[in-house]
């Protein structure tokens, strides 16, 4: 995601040690690895994916240049990551789009990362506690570099694209929130209704989220319009089933069933992190 590098406290000593990597979960030799070879994607996918992509670029550029010359603060830059260990969720066709672009070495980054999010996704009791963990065990997105850049930004997705903050970076990090007391909560909420942007209840820039809404329509439709069905989920999950050609080839010929049996063979099954619609 996007985020103000100068004021992520801790900085890159953390990243180094926590990105892709995180508290433990659960041994990765006791769950199945994919293998060789990887799945071709849909060019009609990928384009499509692409070009709803640049849209939402060219428009959000536009705001942010209106924005920021009345007076509105951004503070994001390349080189923060403070809010990269949250969960995203992303269409499959966003997926097969990142999936395509990874190395060999990226991809099985990626599948432990996804494994993490499983084991999370299985035993944590409620929502709050599995966000909670996400970014606290799961911890950081293994596709930052060790100087806290995105090394795929030009295919990350849309959620990453759409994710402004207006206050520092310290906001978007896990713990602000619930190591301030009552006063700072009062102080932070009166300086968000009070914010260019906001949209009154939290520190991020809300039509920057809003205008991003066309692209997961897009990426429904060529879903659709090319397998027949939608498939949602979690970022690492579905990237990694998405090099899957058993698991693609079923989600081609538009059978969920098959898919989910086959995500479920590779032990990348649950409701949390893959949803067919």
């Amino acid at each position: 995601m996007n985020g103000a590098g100068r004021a992520c406290e801790g900085g890159v000593n953390e990243l180094k040690a926590n990105v892709g990597d995180g508290a433990p979960l659960l041994p990765c030799s006791m769950l199945p690895q994919m293998t060789a070879p990887h799945f071709t994607p849909d060019p009609a996918v990928l384009q499509a994916v692409r070009g709803a992509y640049a849209r939402y670029e060219k428009a959000a550029g536009r705001f942010l240049t209106d924005f920021t010359a009345q007076g509105g603060a951004v503070h994001c830059a390349a080189g923060c990551f403070g809010c990269c260990n949250m969960p995203i969720r992303l269409s499959l066709a966003e997926a097969a789009l990142v999936a395509s672009v990874l190395s060999p070495e990226e991809a099985r980054r990626v599948e432990k990362h996804a494994r993490k999010v499983l084991h999370n996704a299985r035993t944590a009791p409620n929502e709050d506690e599995y966000v909670k963990r996400h970014r606290l065990k799961v911890g950081y997105c293994p596709l930052l570099g060790p100087d806290g850049a995105c090394t795929r930004y030009e295919v990350r997705p849309t959620r990453c694209r759409d994710t402004f903050s207006a206050f520092p970076a310290v906001y978007c990090q896990e713990g602000t929130w619930e190591g301030m007391n009552a006063h700072e909560k009062r102080d932070y909420a009166r300086e968000v209704r009070r914010t260019p942007g906001t949209d009154g209840e939290t520190h991020f820039i809300a039509p920057l989220e809003e205008m991003s809404e066309p692209v997961w329509t897009r990426c429904a439709q060529i879903m659709r319009q090319r397998w027949g069905l939608e498939a949602w989920g979690d970022f690492w999950v579905l990237t990694t089933l998405a090099a899957s050609p058993a698991f693609m080839a079923a989600v081609e010929r538009g059978e969920r069933g098959a898919a989910i049996r086959e995500a479920r063979k590779l032990g990348l099954d649950h409701e949390t992190v893959l949803e067919f619609s």
